[in-house]
């Protein structure tokens, strides 16, 4: 068996065995008899001693997650320059010259580089700023595709590309809240291999392609890069997509890979061209910024002017009403486009839309429709005064420097299917495979109009069990969910009601404050709410109003003819936050997410805020020095920026 299908062969047994566990143990089902699962082990046990590659997701490793308290900083055997750029093929070609060139991919991820030392993993640093990055073997290890053990007994230094797919990066966000969720996969990369909790990375499903060999002692490469990466593709790594070629090649393989790009599952941001020679390469040394052996290259946007029609307002879920261009259809990237998002009405406003006007659009990353350019401007067109979904009130907002419109009206039938979503989530009712889309579904079909539906769900059985992707198992583990639910805490149900104002945090801190007595929190007066640490005027006013409104009224009867509240849970953790206000921002090392960081805080008797005010206590952010305005707030009023570290610290967690 050659090498290459001995590693294909591993990686499916890989796969294979992966995917049986998962089954046996998380999902209490099995795959496959044990007798098959032992013949397999033994195989892909077998394969990894003749070929000395053990991926780091094999099923033979047994791994042991692990928690730091920071990552060590480590300084780069050699520099790490950028890449000088351009976005002309004609360049290329000149740049190339008559010398033999190498054309791929420039992922969009974290750069890390990896060192081995006695065929085993010694160390895995990120890029950071070229010359000093930080230490993350730990997290390398939980990587899906790296192998903790190659053939090569020598040093090896190499230099790659960890990145988080598309598939992955849609799955991970749709588990967070809108606040939450992660811009783009770079940036969910980012977070993942900087974790110091790598039990937390092992989720993320990191990927590493390498792209460059810098050391490995006592091996003739024939002077070609080519034989460096196919060498390095016979110690079991992933390689970065590559084709060879020659000047007169170029233009076609750039439009090749170009076709390529939105099918990508893994995100891409150009292309990199290097000469494969290594002797040649090294005698160009390079200059201050850039190698001289290497050029990247981005596609430049194609932008067609066309002539704005009018400006459509959609009403989402959450009620906010988002502007959409609309103009005269225009050919963009193979495909016929006619709209795109505006996103809010500071850039509306910024971009001075008037119907009739010309405007320049583009394509982002070649697949979102953006307006780039207003050629003559008469804007802004007026916002609309009432909701174009249900005829409610607009309102303006201003959050973080952006300007919003919002429907006010709490019964907008946009905001239903949103209502419901909010009851059934994780932190509120927690109804388990209730997602939107099924949701979408029953509210199409008139079975859901209110809270109290869920519960009365039974009456529809069999117009459920015929429905597409549902069936009697399906139907059946739907329901038992919902049963599970009628059991649950009333700071859950008080956060699934959708008051505005009211998350998970102040949801708990009012319970509290009313002894966990619902009648009480109804009678209330504002007043009564003002007493609560860290409510104000404007959180009182929503609670207060949201219990006179009839029509909740109604609709809170309804639904608590079908739940029990448990008694909560007294935490003996000593309260050594209590009347703190904390904020927190940037990305998470230690937590998972927000989330996680915000219990804890609340364990502790602390709230947490979304902006900084005069009132905040402290400003978790790990960027102490960054320029947003989360930082520049705080350092105005002089309240403290601390780490997760010094968070730590302060309250004992972990010791």
């Amino acid at each position: 068996m050659q090498q290459q299908k001995i590693k294909v062969r591993m990686k499916e047994l890989v796969e294979i065995l992966n995917k049986a566990s998962r089954a046996y143990y998380q999902e209490d089902r099995e795959i496959m008899s044990n007798q098959q699962y032992d013949a397999l082990y033994d195989e892909l046990e077998d394969l990894e001693q003749k070929t000395g590659i053990v991926f780091s997701n094999s099923p033979t490793q047994k791994v042991g997650y692990t928690v730091i308290s920071s990552l060590p900083k480590v300084v780069h055997g050699s520099k790490m320059l950028s890449l000088d750029k351009t976005k002309e093929v004609i360049k290329l070609k000149h740049w190339l010259g008559k010398q033999k060139g190498i054309l791929s991919w420039k992922l969009d991820g974290l750069t890390i580089v990896l060192t081995y030392k006695d065929g085993q993993l010694y160390q895995a640093v990120t890029r950071g700023n070229g010359e000093i990055g930080e230490d993350v073997t730990n997290n390398a290890t939980v990587f899906q595709n790296i192998p903790l053990t190659i053939p090569f007994k020598n040093e090896l230094i190499i230099r790659g590309e960890a990145v988080i797919k598309y598939s992955d990066f849609k799955k991970m966000n749709q588990v967070l809240s809108e606040e939450e969720q992660y811009k783009n996969p770079r940036n969910l990369c980012s977070g993942s291999v900087r974790q110091l909790n790598n039990e937390i990375t092992a989720k993320r499903n990191v990927n590493f392609f390498a792209f460059q060999l810098v050391q490995a002692d006592h091996i003739d490469f024939d002077d070609s890069k080519q034989k460096q990466l196919e060498w390095l593709q016979s110690q079991g790594f992933e390689v970065v997509e590559f084709v060879t070629l020659q000047q007169e090649d170029i233009e076609r393989q750039v439009k090749t890979f170009e076709e390529q790009v939105t099918r990508n599952d893994f995100p891409a941001d150009g292309l990199v061209l290097t000469y494969d020679s290594l002797s040649y390469s090294s005698s160009l040394g390079q200059t201050a910024k850039f190698p001289r052996d290497s050029i990247a290259f981005k596609w430049s946007d194609e932008r067609k002017t066309t002539t704005l029609i009018e400006i459509q307002w959609n009403t989402s879920r959450t009620g906010l009403i988002n502007p959409v261009a609309v103009f005269e259809p225009v050919e963009l990237e193979g495909s016929t486009v006619s709209k795109a998002s505006v996103h809010n009405l500071s850039i509306l406003e910024e971009l001075a839309l008037g119907v009739g006007d010309k405007i320049e659009v583009y394509k982002a990353n070649m697949i979102i429709p953006q307006v780039a350019y207003n050629r003559t401007p008469t804007g802004p067109v007026a916002y609309p005064p009432i909701c174009p979904a249900c005829g409610g009130e607009t309102e303006v907002k201003q959050m973080k420097e952006v300007k919003l419109l919002y429907c006010s009206n709490p019964y907008c039938s946009a905001k239903l299917v949103k209502s419901l979503t909010h009851f059934t989530s994780r932190n509120a009712m927690d109804i388990r495979g209730f997602s939107e889309a099924t949701i979408e579904k029953f509210v199409d079909q008139g079975f859901l109009k209110s809270f109290g539906d869920i519960y009365r769900l039974n009456q529809y059985e069999d117009e459920i069990k015929n429905m597409e992707g549902f069936g009697e198992r399906s139907y059946q583990n739907l329901m038992e969910a919902i049963k599970k639910s009628t059991h649950t805490q009333l700071s859950r149900f008080i956060y699934g009601l959708g008051i505005q104002n009211i998350g998970v945090s102040n949801a708990t801190l009012l319970c509290e404050y009313f002894d966990y007595d619902l009648d009480s929190i109804r009678k209330a007066k504002i007043e009564d709410f003002l007493n609560i640490a860290g409510f104000g005027e404007v959180i009182a006013q929503s609670i207060y109003h949201y219990f006179q409104i009839p029509e909740n009224q109604e609709i809170i009867e309804d639904v608590l003819s079908f739940l029990h509240f448990e008694s909560p849970i007294i935490s003996e953790i000593e309260p050594l936050l209590q009347g703190k206000v904390v904020v927190i921002t940037g990305s998470l090392n230690y937590f998972d997410n927000r989330q996680a960081l915000q219990k804890e805080i609340e364990k502790r008797g602390g709230k947490v805020t979304g902006s900084v005010s005069k009132n905040t206590t402290y400003l978790i952010n790990n960027d102490i020095d960054s320029t947003s305005s989360k930082n520049k707030k705080a350092k105005e009023l002089n309240i403290p920026i601390i780490t997760e570290e010094e968070f730590l610290e302060i309250t004992g967690i972990g010791r």
